[in-house]
């Protein structure tokens, strides 16, 4: 896709209460809104109004404003077809979305030399040229962000050059949790959760492969789990219509393997209530390979997830994981799902059927605020048992090559601070330098790891996490961290609109002397609980724009 950038000097009345105050690339300041072509409907669709009392704040909503006139001073942010481009087209994309473009110009040369290169160059060469070599790499975990990464792979892919999710493996709940109690190795779920996201659905085999690996075996009754997993693992399952034979194949045989596996293993018993297939078929290929790297590679390839996008496991290790939380008060609390969302001890559910609502708010708060987490050896409890892990080393060679870097909304402790603490990560990031954009999506509400923070809380505490404050080093003793500040990991804080954790002005100033900008994006509340979440194509469109700034 092509963007350009255009001045609009045609004199407007700015709408009611828009205020603007933001400097360009030569330092003046334009008055006005930033408005851009969506990416999915191809109409003006997005405004962005910057606040001139406040330089570290910017606001963007999707509105329908089709009909709305270009405002005094304008900057217009367009996306333009992917057509092969010529003068012509290139001369009525350029009008696209404005009423009166005979006085527009290009703000920079490299616009005017887009024109002049026009009527030779074809749409791919346009595209790589407006790239800029772009890689994004995203931090997260495997739920909250799956909303938003079919969007971000369908975008993204005509805006950058490579993609990479980096996801934890220290999962230890329901399905994932019993895998690992067989079985061992790291947590397959976040993995599985997020490849079945990216997977392609373009044609009846792959939604069905879809549908066969997002199934979840039934909840009720071991018994009927048990024979349901049999029928899937002989190939008689209804599930398997609308595969063909060799993809069928393929999928069983690790299917196969993974049963393989459980039945060797004489002292435990394996409950599959509420499995899931798809873990099963993760945690099977990794047994086979011996690599869980090598599982997702195999997934990708046969699920059509595109090249340029890559999923990968925050550590490469074949040992499980247990995340371990120390709180102010100086307490531990051992394992991912009783840092963040334990079950009621009055629960009935069998480790299998224990699954949990990782988006409910109701969790019995924490005694004492989280101050770090870390990784603790299996057997371990206390601080004696805390293990300093590496980086996988191809997340770091991605975060070298990194141009955007993304840190996923969701459990800011559990989902998103595990990759964070990690040796070499924070290092990574802080050598990206400042002019390489650094973007914390926040949460809408606080959930059971955040109670009573604000913004500026989850900012420092995502630092904090990179900087590795608290933690031994190698050889013990020291304790005292990277020491960067706020600004050298986060640019960029993308709240959505109505949120409960952004405070406001209060938290705006604060984030401003930081040297961070704010972003403030629509939000939906699909389920009516008062529970405010990114609009996906609105988080995207965000995304891109502050990709755009320099």
């Amino acid at each position: 896709m092509v963007v350009v950038t255009e001045r609009v000097k045609s004199r407007r009345v700015l709408p009611q209460g828009t205020k603007a105050g933001v400097k360009s690339r030569s330092g003046q300041v334009l008055k006005g809104r930033v408005t851009f072509c969506s990416l999915f409907t191809g109409k003006r669709q997005t405004t962005r109004s910057y606040n001139k009392n406040t330089s570290s704040s910017t606001r963007l909503r999707c509105t329908t404003g089709e009909n709305d006139p270009p405002a005094v001073g304008t900057t217009k942010v367009k996306v333009l077809s992917t057509k092969p481009t010529t003068s012509d087209n290139l001369k009525e994309n350029r009008c696209l979305g404005s009423e009166n473009n005979n006085d527009a110009q290009p703000e920079s040369g490299s616009h005017r030399a887009l024109e002049e290169s026009s009527s030779s160059s074809s749409s791919g060469e346009m595209m790589m040229l407006l790239k800029q070599n772009r890689k994004v790499i995203v931090f997260s975990g495997g739920t909250a962000l799956n909303s938003c990464a079919k969007q971000m792979l369908l975008s993204l892919k005509h805006q950058t050059d490579e993609v990479t999710h980096v996801l934890p493996v220290s999962d230890d709940g329901g399905s994932t949790a019993e895998i690992v109690r067989v079985l061992g190795g790291p947590a397959v779920g976040d993995i599985r959760s997020r490849c079945l996201r990216l997977s392609s659905d373009k044609t009846e085999e792959s939604r069905s492969v879809n549908a066969l690996l997002g199934h979840r075996l039934s909840a009720h009754s071991a018994e009927e789990a048990k024979q349901e997993w049999y029928q899937v693992v002989e190939g008689d399952h209804p599930l398997w219509l609308g595969i063909s034979e060799a993809y069928k194949n393929t999928i069983r045989a690790f299917l196969v393997h993974f049963q393989q596996n459980i039945l060797r293993r004489n002292d435990a018993r394996f409950d599959f209530t509420n499995g899931s297939i798809g873990n099963y078929f993760f945690a099977g290929a990794r047994i086979f390979f011996r690599s869980l790297e090598a599982a997702i590679f195999l997934y990708s390839r046969v699920s059509g997830i595109p090249e340029t996008c890559a999923v990968l496991p925050c550590v490469s290790t074949e040992d499980r994981l247990v995340l371990g939380a120390e709180l102010e008060d100086g307490s531990v609390i051992r394992g991912q799902n009783e840092i963040s969302h334990p079950l009621s001890l009055a629960s009935p559910l069998s480790a299998g059927a224990a699954q949990v609502d990782k988006n409910a708010g109701t969790q019995e708060p924490l005694e004492s605020r989280i101050s770090r987490v870390f990784y603790l050896s299996y057997e371990g409890e206390t601080h004696e048992h805390e293990i300093a892990m590496e980086a996988n080393e191809r997340v770091l060679e991605k975060l070298r090559g990194a141009t955007c870097v993304v840190y996923g909304m969701g459990s800011l402790y559990t989902s998103l601070c595990p990759s964070l603490v990690l040796g070499g990560v924070g290092e990574g990031v802080a050598a990206l330098g400042r002019e390489v954009k650094k973007i914390l999506l926040l949460n809408g509400w606080h959930d059971r790891e955040i109670g009573g923070y604000d913004a500026v809380d989850c900012v420092n505490a995502v630092c904090s996490a990179l900087n590795r404050d608290g933690s031994p080093s190698q050889g013990r003793p020291s304790r005292g961290g990277l020491g960067h500040p706020a600004s050298t990991y986060v640019t960029h804080l993308v709240v959505p609109a109505g949120g409960h954790v952004f405070g406001g002005e209060g938290d705006r100033s604060r984030l401003g002397e930081m040297g961070i900008e704010v972003v403030e994006v629509e939000s939906v509340d699909p389920e009516g609980r008062g529970e405010p979440r990114f609009d996906a194509r609105a988080l995207v469109e965000a995304i891109l724009v502050i990709l755009e700034e320099t």
